[in-house]
């Protein structure tokens, strides 16, 4: 079984942001493979499926950004997912706009959403994809700037990342994530 989060905020307001891209490759997903998101507990919105002979979990915590482990740790308590059956895709300051970055461990980097994943995991040690936003130009504040939309500038590099992301998701059930973090990295 594996268990695939997307971080973002709940809320019309935050539709379509740049903190949201988590919750975009949910949705990419979630179309993709023809699971609905159609259960709400764990604080959260969820579903699952079978896609090529492994059970599925796609999550989006309704927890808000910084207190997203306290929707994924009692899901993944009750599913009995192991942490290396575990992936969470985030927005990430430090890279272009549209860039992939995986790993299999880190810190937060100054991510409220990993810090809590990782308070409320009790490691440092599970796989992510972390999507490029870019930095604010002209002073922008940091905040303002995370949950401000896309540009239309902006679009294909988002559309790309959202793909690109799915793409290693798709590719992680049927290989270790170390060859998937290998092969997108490298893009």
């Amino acid at each position: 079984m594996k268990l695939i989060v997307g971080l973002g905020n709940p809320g019309r307001e935050y539709e379509y942001t740049r903190h949201n891209i988590g919750f975009l490759v949910i949705d990419e997903l979630s179309k993709r493979w023809n699971i609905p998101l159609n259960q709400q507990k764990f604080k959260g919105i969820f579903g699952a499926g079978v896609v090529n002979g492994e059970k599925v979990i796609l999550l989006k915590p309704l927890t808000y950004m910084n207190l997203s482990g306290e929707s994924i740790r009692p899901l993944m308590e009750y599913y009995k997912v192991d942490i290396e059956d575990f992936t969470v895709m985030y927005d990430d300051l430090d890279l272009p706009a549209g860039r992939l970055r995986l790993r299999t461990k880190g810190s937060a980097g100054g991510h409220n959403g990993i810090k809590s994943t990782i308070a409320h995991l009790g490691t440092q040690e599970f796989n992510r994809i972390r999507i490029g936003i870019d930095r604010p130009k002209n002073g922008m504040p940091v905040h303002a700037y995370v949950l401000g939309k896309f540009t239309p500038e902006e679009e294909p590099d988002v559309q790309q990342a959202i793909r690109k992301s799915a793409d290693a998701c798709e590719m992680w059930l049927k290989q270790p994530f170390l060859q998937v973090m290998n092969s997108f990295n490298g893009q």
